[in-house]
């Protein structure tokens, strides 16, 4: 009984400190559309939004160097010292994101300023994982590793779902007019008070067992990143982890944790509140099974359950964001198959809609047809038109022929500009494209059983993760060998999937496009983890 509270409590302040951090990281991301007003409103609003995205991209773009850097110091000096630092720099970054002034404020340094939280973030958060899993797991009893890990995958769900609660609730309270302006905020700073209570929760924890002897011993590792990389026999079990498990399993979790909440904000315009709760909901319903598939990796093998959650995302997704489409934004979906948009345009004046520094003018006619349309979130097919002719916009076999902006004064075209889209809208109005999907006739019920499943896939993949990493490398350099690949395909796999998913449906005006990235990625895995991964369960940990 005694070992079990013990056991319980491991678990317990090991998980707890981990959704703090978690929360703090999901908080980008679920207000990236707000973040984008604030911090990127020099340039035009697709190029802000993918800047936002961007900037939360960059905190998983360090995640692998906080792996080497805390990593090595968690095998050279303990798992509980380790990552009671990521705790205090992921909490004083994230405050920091709250207090920033925008923009309009201090012009190009607001963005910068942002970007070096996110930075430090990521850096804290490269380091947070490993050790979590890895303390956990030298504490948990033979056969048993799969569940007692699985809590700390929850983790993730869980620091989403709080921030997702306490968004709804500052939403609530200030009406959305006044979160828009400065209630956005709040949440950051909620977050300083969480720091507070998770670092009491870590501080009543001891040292692992499995690394205290090692201390003993004398058998700790002298240089932990030379063992882990510069010998062959380690350096490709990390190579093996990396593309035959994490990379699946992050574009997995990715998609149905990230990219599904930007789908339905961003592309099928449904209410931000209405998105937010859908999403909570759908989290709840799923979070229970992230320790159902660590339980039952314990049974039947982590392999088995990771790499049929990764098969069964590659086959599903597309229908699975189909169904999500006519589910959230009927409307939409019926005027797309009733009245398809076609941009017939010469290719050679047709630009990637991207100004990274707001001063490139998108003039031509098919930059003027193809802007409207991103801008108001709506997928068309492009038709090559002859050399020289002007662009055209087919909505439902009706043409809206664009302009050539080009020589044109900026007063001059911005005029031209908002007529020619208010023509445009008036024809998409008439073939029946609504500009925000109707709360009314969202069917909630199915766009939360789409996300539920969504989760469930997340869960398969995520749940078992954990111990899969831990028993695949030695004691002395577990933490900085499993930190490395987790966070190369977590930071850089999954952590740039709704830049890059939402940057190819922008660039083919095919609002699934995007899907194909995780699609590819997750049945790449499928086949190098079923070759090249040798399955560990029951490992000793001790080792």
């Amino acid at each position: 009984m005694a070992q079990g509270r013990k056991h319980g409590l491991v678990i317990g302040a090991a998980s707890a400190g981990t959704v703090f951090e978690w929360y703090d990281f999901y908080l980008y991301g679920s207000l990236a559309t707000f973040i984008t007003r604030h911090f990127f409103s020099g340039v035009n609003e697709t190029t802000g939004y993918i800047f936002a995205l961007l900037a939360f991209a960059a905190g998983f773009a360090v995640r692998p160097l906080g792996a080497l850097i805390f990593g090595r110091l968690g095998d050279l000096w303990g798992r509980k010292n380790t990552f009671l630092v990521t705790m205090l720099l992921m909490g004083g970054s994230t405050f920091a994101v709250g207090v920033l002034p925008s923009y309009d404020t201090i012009g190009v340094a607001a963005p910068i300023l942002l970007l070096l939280m996110r930075l430090l973030q990521g850096l804290a958060l490269g380091g947070e994982y490993g050790g979590a899993a890895t303390y956990v797991a030298e504490h948990a009893p033979p056969g048993r590793r799969g569940l007692y890990t699985s809590f700390i995958q929850t983790t993730a769900t869980l620091g989403l779902f709080l921030s997702l609660a306490v968004i709804l609730v500052v939403r609530g309270q200030t009406g959305e007019a006044a979160f828009a302006e400065w209630g956005w905020r709040a949440p950051f700073l909620i977050s300083v008070v969480l720091l507070g209570v998770s670092l009491w929760i870590r501080l009543q924890l001891n040292e692992s067992p499995i690394f205290q002897k090692m201390v003993e011993e004398g058998k700790t590792a002298k240089q932990p990143l030379a063992e882990a990389f510069g010998k062959w026999p380690n350096l490709k079990l990390v190579i093996f982890a990396l593309l035959g498990l994490t990379a699946g399993q992050a574009v997995v979790w990715y998609t149905g944790q990230f990219y599904a909440l930007f789908f339905l904000e961003k592309v099928l315009k449904v209410d931000g509140a209405l998105t937010n709760t859908l999403v909570a909901i759908a989290l709840v319903l799923g979070t229970p099974f992230f320790i159902v598939f660590g339980w039952l990796s314990d049974k039947i093998g982590r392999k088995p359950v990771i790499l049929t959650g990764c098969l069964l995302a590659a086959v599903l997704y597309f229908p699975l964001f189909k169904t999500l489409t006519a589910a959230a934004n009927p409307e939409l979906a019926a005027a797309s198959q009733r009245a398809p948009v076609v941009v017939i345009a010469d290719p050679s004046e047709c630009a990637f809609q991207f100004d990274p520094v707001g001063k490139t003018a998108f003039t031509t006619s098919c930059d003027v047809a193809k802007s409207a349309l991103a801008s108001a979130g709506i997928s068309y097919e492009n038709r090559t038109a002859p050399k020289g002719e002007i662009a055209s916009v087919e909505v439902g076999g009706v043409s809206v022929p664009s302009f050539r902006g080009e020589g044109m004064s900026t007063a001059d075209f911005t005029a031209k500009q908002t007529a020619w889209r208010k023509a445009l809208n008036g024809e998409l109005q008439t073939a029946g494209y609504p500009a925000k999907a109707d709360p009314a006739k969202v069917n909630k019920p199915m766009v939360v059983g789409v996300l539920f499943v969504l989760v469930l896939l997340v869960t398969m993949v995520y749940g078992p993760i954990a111990a899969a990493l831990v028993e695949m490398f030695p004691a002395r350099i577990r933490y900085t060998s499993m930190s490395l690949p987790y966070h190369l395909g977590n930071g850089w796999f999954g952590g740039f999937l709704p830049t890059t998913a939402f940057a190819m449906s922008a660039a083919t005006g095919n609002i699934y496009f995007g899907l194909w990235y995780p699609v590819v990625v997750a049945a790449a895995t499928v086949v190098i983890g079923a070759f090249f991964v040798h399955e560990m369960r029951g490992a000793h940990t001790e080792d």
